[in-house]
């Protein structure tokens, strides 16, 4: 199908008449050596078609290559999952099942391991695409999908008879502590499952931009990265205080690395405004999940 899609089997079709044109012309050129002077012409006449024979196939064939290497796989489905969608999911993935040692697992950071190419083939740049991600494939090509997970794990690579999923890398469970970090603002929420049982945050005085220059701008920014700094060290002793399970810190780039050693998952996120309301933001954008099909 994908040959007829291209339109590269009208081209292999005609490659094939000349081929056989050409072979058909070879054999009347040995039949003329015994002939005279008309069979001299006939054949340099046939010789000169052999030739234009042969440029016509090597430019088919270039143009079949060309083809094979346009080729772009392409995801069959992408969306962003959360809440009960992402639920319903899972539930569907966890449903599946095969025989003994037929469904891969695995959590692709960087490199992509051997068994994942070996078992999607071509589909396995797909992979590197959607990555860091979590693939699902099953040796007889039902299932091929990738997640990218808010909480990820060590990069594994399992088979079983059905996808190996741990609930905590892609939906809230347990008791846990969700931040937001911004350079201004704080807020932290402790949750059981996705229902928040606590809260705390606050606002700092940070200055904002200054569009000054020489030493008033000099001194502003070092005024500002003091402020900012100091609203990075009361933020960790607001989090040293809450009592939860695991911890995951959301919010400025610049900033979430500043706890990624504490923290079992960091996120950069777009929350803005007061701490309560940007704190449901943060809930939503760091439990939402990326979804692939190959």
């Amino acid at each position: 199908m994908l040959d007829d899609l291209l339109g590269r089997t009208e081209l292999k079709e005609r490659i094939a008449e000349l081929e056989a044109e050409r072979e058909s012309l070879r054999a009347q050129l040995d039949a003329e050596q015994e002939r005279r002077s008309e069979a001299a012409r006939k054949r340099q006449d046939a010789e000169e078609r052999v030739n234009r024979l042969e440029d016509r196939i090597a430019d088919l064939e270039g143009r079949v290559e060309s083809t094979d290497e346009a080729v772009d796989f392409a995801f069959r489905r992408r969306e962003t999952a959360r809440g009960s969608r992402l639920a319903a999911v899972l539930s569907r993935l966890e449903s599946f099942g095969g025989d003994p040692e037929s469904v891969l697992t695995a959590y692709v950071d960087e490199e992509v391991p051997e068994a994942v190419g070996d078992l999607l083939g071509d589909r396995v740049a797909l992979v590197s695409r959607a990555a860091p991600c979590l693939v699902c494939a099953d040796d007889a090509g039902l299932l091929a999908a990738a997640l990218r997970p808010p909480v990820a794990p060590e990069p594994f690579v399992s088979w079983s008879d059905r996808p190996e999923l741990d609930r905590a890398w892609l939906e809230p469970t347990g008791r846990y502590a969700l931040a937001l970090v911004r350079s201004d603002v704080f807020a932290v929420g402790v949750y059981e499952g996705d229902e928040r049982v606590g809260f705390d945050g606050f606002d700092s005085d940070v200055k904002g931009d200054h569009s000054k220059g020489g030493f008033s701008q000099a001194r502003f920014e070092r005024l500002r990265d003091e402020q900012i700094a100091a609203h990075v060290d009361r933020c960790a002793e607001a989090l040293d205080g809450v009592d939860a399970d695991r911890l995951y810190v959301t919010g400025d780039r610049r900033l979430v690395g500043e706890f990624a050693a504490d923290a079992d998952a960091t996120a950069a996120v777009d929350a803005t405004g007061d701490p309560e309301p940007a704190l449901a933001d943060a809930f939503d954008d760091f439990w939402a999940v990326r979804l692939y099909g190959f």
